[in-house]
């Protein structure tokens, strides 16, 4: 892996609105939240010995951390835009049709960056097996995907916007 695909996160423009979303309400209100709490601890008097101080200051923590990531994210983030993304190639921000050539069935799966990755739902990561398999693919081809159960055939049906 580069130095390059470090330094950039490739979103979605949804992914990328969900974490802006998700800075402004910890930095707006959850710091606000969290600050009374401390506020609070504080006037039951000796801090070495309480609990509810340190608790909100691990809060606090944590929460700092958080806002810290995702303005990392924001900084790197690359937003996959709909017209850098041709139809006819398997990319992220494209959904992708394809059927198990071993099971017959068919799936579904949205191509995200690995920060929106959520495979429950069929966003799957261009970092992960399936993702890097099946990216540069076009309608028609059979890609062989290794797992760690083995190896999955799939044909690609189709590819969406």
């Amino acid at each position: 892996m580069t130095d390059n695909m470090n330094e950039e996160i490739l979103l979605t423009r949804e992914g990328y609105d969900k974490i802006v979303a998700e800075h402004e309400e910890l930095v707006s209100v959850r710091r606000a939240e969290v600050a009374e709490r401390i506020k609070e601890a504080i006037s039951y008097g000796d801090i070495s010995e309480n609990a509810e101080y340190d608790s909100a200051k691990n809060e606090q923590a944590d929460l700092e951390e958080r806002i810290h990531k995702l303005e990392t994210m924001i900084r790197k983030a690359k937003i996959v835009q709909d017209d850098d993304v041709k139809g006819d190639v398997v990319n992220v921000g494209l959904k992708v049709k394809v059927k198990d050539l071993d099971a017959g069935f068919e799936e579904e799966f949205a191509l995200v960056g690995a920060t929106e990755s959520d495979p429950f739902n069929g966003k799957i990561s261009n970092e992960s097996s399936v993702g890097k398999a099946l990216i540069g693919h076009k309608k028609g081809d059979q890609v062989a995907v290794e797992i760690p159960d083995g190896v999955i055939n799939y044909e690609i049906i189709e590819i969406m916007k």
